[in-house]
């Protein structure tokens, strides 16, 4: 295009340009000039897109500035006009207006969590940070009103169709051309199974104005800050999603790079954060969703580019979608173990590298105390460890398990579990479940709980509130696990240096 080409030139800039690259994508240009980028959105018209006028091209520009700027406000700056002709193009210059471009500061492009992950360096701390943060956007995004399409089932499935309808024509490949008529048949019969509960959802607020492009390639380490950008300002029917739609696309970006661990941790961190257990029913259904949008993405750029990588792109991202629709056979793990036992610091980690919802009495405690009515007094046997508070915690972790395990994923339950009667609970569900039960039985010296509990306590960075006179209680009240129990007990020292190791490699769970 001469337009681009000329826009190459620094002489076509108000401010000293020494270099341009040039980055293409299938719907716009970006111009990285040094010091700003500008990005010039195609004439191009999709069913997902129209940016067939100069009037569509600047309303859009003007959307992508009022969007991005509510995750990424000191990076998207302003809309400026291109003037003059094809040939001879000025930005921000005076006369006719022949295009416009969104200006941005411009960053590292190494920075990138895609490149980062490329290079093996995406970290556990940079996965909280995106965690923490898309959950608190989510929770202070705008809500969906009940007098809109966005967010019903049939809006949601059209936009899982509209995937199919375009990958079709963009390959002559018999087996992914089967996968995709596969895929089309699952998710016709995965919305019927799920409308109900999309229906429940829109009504209860998950519907809201997300990012709806949220893979590592548009998420930036910016000033050591993890900052998304360049959200869907195109379509409101693709960005007005579930948010469970939104931490899909992150989830299967990192399981598509072969980062399962960090996969999970961002889930659990994520639910963690909000409680959005209900959402995990869906999840599935939006990971395929997901690498299909990723799938037609790729083949669209293989089409323009002719890119043999392109097209090996699209493939992989079909056997992953594939995958996802494949049903799974989960299990039901509980800890054991006392205050201080390390149960939720080895837990965590084996949720990452198993795979596995994690789920801690400690942080669902503190989601069930916030009400009102209930006292936030820590003392034994008073407030949140009243008789009838620490009952009512596993009771909700029940029905939080009982929906994780029906959504076809592995949960493990970190609580004490120091009661028989609290483990019966979790040995019912599982045999109504019919799935494996294994009981995480996490052992330490007396001194050593007492110790890693004072050190929690002056720490203050934990979820646990369980002070040294909680720990006495419990070693005056605990009931022992009995060898008539049901579950498989799995015994862990977790004062030995390869604990870890020893619970990852056991062969009743490194079987699955």
């Amino acid at each position: 295009m001469s337009l681009i080409q000329a826009l190459l030139d620094p002489a076509a800039y108000p401010h000293p340009v020494a270099k341009i690259e040039l980055i293409e994508t299938h719907i716009s240009w970006v111009l990285l000039t040094g010091r700003y980028a500008y990005k010039i959105k195609k004439n191009i018209q999709f069913d997902f897109l129209d940016f067939s006028t100069l009037d569509k091209r600047h309303f859009y520009c003007s959307e992508e500035l009022r969007f991005n700027s509510r995750f990424a406000p000191g990076l998207y700056l302003d809309v400026v006009p291109i003037t003059g002709s094809p040939q001879a193009p000025k930005v921000s210059g005076n006369g006719e207006i022949i295009e416009y471009a969104v200006r941005m500061k411009q960053f590292d492009g190494s920075q990138l969590l895609s490149r980062i992950a490329d290079r093996g360096s995406l970290n556990s701390g940079m996965i909280d940070q995106l965690a923490a943060l898309t959950a608190n956007f989510h929770q202070c995004a705008s809500t969906d009103t009940a007098n809109d399409s966005f967010g019903t089932p049939q809006e949601i499935h059209h936009w899982f169709k509209s995937n199919v309808t375009n990958i079709r024509p963009l390959t002559h490949h018999v087996k992914l051309l089967n996968q995709i008529s596969k895929l089309a048949q699952w998710g016709d019969k995965a919305l019927l199974k799920y409308a109900r509960l999309m229906e429940l959802r829109k009504k209860n607020g998950f519907i809201r104005e997300c990012h709806g492009d949220l893979h590592l390639g548009n998420i930036a380490l910016i000033n050591h800050q993890v900052t998304p950008f360049d959200g869907i300002e195109f379509n409101p029917g693709l960005y007005w999603i579930d948010v469970i739609s939104e931490i899909a696309f992150v989830i299967m970006d990192l399981q598509q790079r072969g980062l399962d661990q960090l996969a999970y941790r961002f889930l659990n961190h994520y639910l963690s954060k909000n409680g959005d257990y209900a959402g995990i029913t869906l999840l599935p259904y939006y990971l395929v969703y997901r690498a299909l949008v990723r799938c037609k993405v790729a083949l669209l750029r293989w089409q323009q580019h002719q890119i043999q990588q392109d097209l090996h792109e699209a493939e992989s991202y079909a056997d992953l979608a594939e995958k996802y629709s494949q049903p799974t056979v989960p299990r039901l793990l509980i800890t054991h173990g006392y205050s201080g036992s390390g149960k939720s610091t080895l837990s965590t980690r084996l949720a990452e590298y198993l795979g596995m919802i994690h789920l801690r009495s400690d942080v669902e405690r503190k989601r069930l105390m916030d009400a009102p009515r209930q006292s936030k007094d820590k003392e034994v046997n008073q407030g949140v460890y009243a008789a009838e508070n620490v009952q009512f915690v596993y009771c909700r972790l029940v029905e939080l398990a009982s929906s994780i395990l029906d959504a076809g994923f592995t949960v493990l339950i970190d609580a004490a579990f120091l009661q028989a009667s609290q483990r019966s609970l979790f040995a019912e569900l599982a045999a109504k479940k019919q799935v494996d039960f294994l009981i995480l039985d996490f052992c330490a010296p007396v001194q050593e709980l007492k110790q890693r509990v004072s050190e929690r306590q002056k720490c203050g960075n934990d979820a646990s509130e369980a002070t040294l006179a909680v720990l006495e209680h419990q070693f005056q009240t605990a009931q022992a696990i009995s060898s008539t129990e049901p579950g498989e007990i799995i015994r862990v020292d977790t004062c030995a240096e390869d604990a870890f190791d020893k619970l990852l490699h056991h062969s009743s769970l490194s079987k699955h």
